[in-house]
């Protein structure tokens, strides 16, 4: 009974999680618990510089803050590569894939970790899933304007927490989420931005949770999706039609491209009514969801 029961555990993925910008493995906290009550296992993983591990700013974390302080602190994102991101997660996967088949899901700024992770190695993907995240397949999204109109909120709102620093890494970018504690416009203009369909009480959490900085010099050329190794993997994009950060209409963008580039794979596309970090308010969706895909 024990080598059927553990054969039968096998046979289900394990869902792997990569946050995006400023965030870490909390963010997933709620969608996990969701995906346990359904019989999934699940692994949030924290990039390099984030999460428990980093040794953030101290200041950040400390009330009241010292803002002085906080804009003198390093950075623990400070050199940190998408390179390294990669090496990161496909030793986890290694392991991981040992159990069973993997699902590989990225959110945000993640889904370039998890491209550069399928174009390194497919092998240990059983299907990777874009919940709004950004997909590059083309150079030229690196370098020139995108044929879409963007009326995403998220630049002017990170610009109203943004630290300056004398930090000589251009890439980090540090934002002083737990300032909005203290600033009740803020924290509506930020909630709104961000995950709108959440309580005031969830959006505290989530601001509580979110790391200072992110090294966003992981928008590299190695990010963008190459047909011969990702396009092997299936994949999954959900638009996310009440994000106003990365818009559905960016999001239609990046799956048109990409399916340009592998019109044979093209995207499997979902779409649920949610904001961007809509998983961490309302997990029980994209739980669903996502047990559904495999």
């Amino acid at each position: 009974m024990t080598r059927i029961f553990t054969m039968r555990a096998n046979s289900r993925p394990t869902f792997v999680f990569v946050h995006g910008g400023s965030s870490n493995a909390r963010a997933w906290g709620p969608l996990q618990n969701e995906l346990a009550l359904l019989g999934h296992r699940s692994y949030a993983v924290d990039l390099p510089g984030h999460g428990d591990r980093a040794d953030g700013p101290a200041a950040y974390y400390r009330l009241p803050q010292d803002t002085a302080a906080l804009a003198a602190a390093p950075s623990p994102t400070r050199g940190v590569s998408l390179h390294d991101n990669v090496t990161h997660v496909v030793g986890l996967l290694h392991r991981i894939a040992q159990h069973g088949p993997v699902v590989l899901v990225g959110n945000s700024l993640g889904g370039l970790t998890i491209s550069a992770v399928a174009n390194t190695a497919p092998q240990l993907l059983h299907r990777v899933v874009y919940l709004s995240a950004l997909c590059l397949s083309d150079p030229a999204m690196l370098t020139e304007p995108w044929g879409v109109v963007d009326d995403s909120l998220l630049d002017a709102a990170a610009a109203r927490i943004t630290v300056p620093t004398d930090m000589s890494d251009p890439g980090v970018v540090r934002l002083n989420w737990r300032s909005a504690h203290a600033d009740p416009e803020l924290f509506a203009e930020l909630k709104s931005v961000v995950m709108a369909d959440a309580t005031d009480h969830q959006f505290r959490v989530l601001l509580d949770s979110m790391d200072p900085d992110e090294n966003h010099s992981v928008m590299e050329p190695a990010a963008l999706v190459q047909a011969d190794t990702w396009g092997r993997v299936p994949h999954t994009y959900v638009r996310l039609s009440e994000d106003r950060s990365l818009t559905p209409a960016v999001q239609s963008y990046m799956i048109r491209k990409a399916d340009m580039l592998t019109p044979h794979n093209p995207f499997d596309v979902h779409t649920l009514a949610a904001s961007h970090v809509g998983y961490f308010s309302r997990p029980q969706p994209f739980a669903e969801l996502l047990t559904r895909l495999v």
